[in-house]
């Protein structure tokens, strides 16, 4: 009982944790980002890929070794919508990942990095979009547990 409560524990983190950084990368992020706010989206994009794994390894845990078991959750139609959106949350994330990784060629010596208005747009709708589907994800996430569409 102690072990499946301290895995929904960390799966709760994490989730709160992926939740925190786009929300973060999003509220920092800026046409002429400073050198500051540039190394603050590259941490933030560091750990929301360890929260995106942990999620992923205590959530699958969770399904086969804790909780309501395997067959409960395959049953559930909103187990798979869950599941869809967070591939499609890690899908569209890999544009922002991919520019915040090659800033590192700037802000390794010091210089804050330079965006397009059309890259700056881009990255600012990928997170409102991760933001919403988060949300979409947190609402499947209670639907399943719930046993809705079972």
């Amino acid at each position: 009982m102690i072990i499946s409560a301290f895995f929904a524990f960390l799966h709760f983190i994490a989730v709160f944790g992926i939740f925190c950084t786009v929300f973060l990368e999003w509220q920092t992020i800026s046409p002429s980002p400073s050198y500051a706010e540039a190394r603050r989206i590259q941490l933030c994009d560091l750990w929301y890929g360890i929260f995106a794994v942990v999620v992923l390894v205590v959530g699958f845990m969770r399904v086969y070794h804790f909780e309501k078991g395997h067959s409960f959750y395959i049953a559930s139609p909103f187990y798979y919508l869950k599941l869809t959106l967070f591939i499609l949350v890690g899908l569209i994330s890999i544009y922002p990942t991919v520019r915040f990784i090659k800033w590192r060629s700037q802000t390794n010596i010091g210089q804050a990095p330079t965006l397009s208005e059309q890259e700056y747009k881009r990255i600012v709708n990928i997170l409102r979009a991760e933001l919403l589907l988060l949300l979409g994800m947190a609402l499947f996430a209670s639907l399943m547990a719930r046993a809705v569409g079972v």
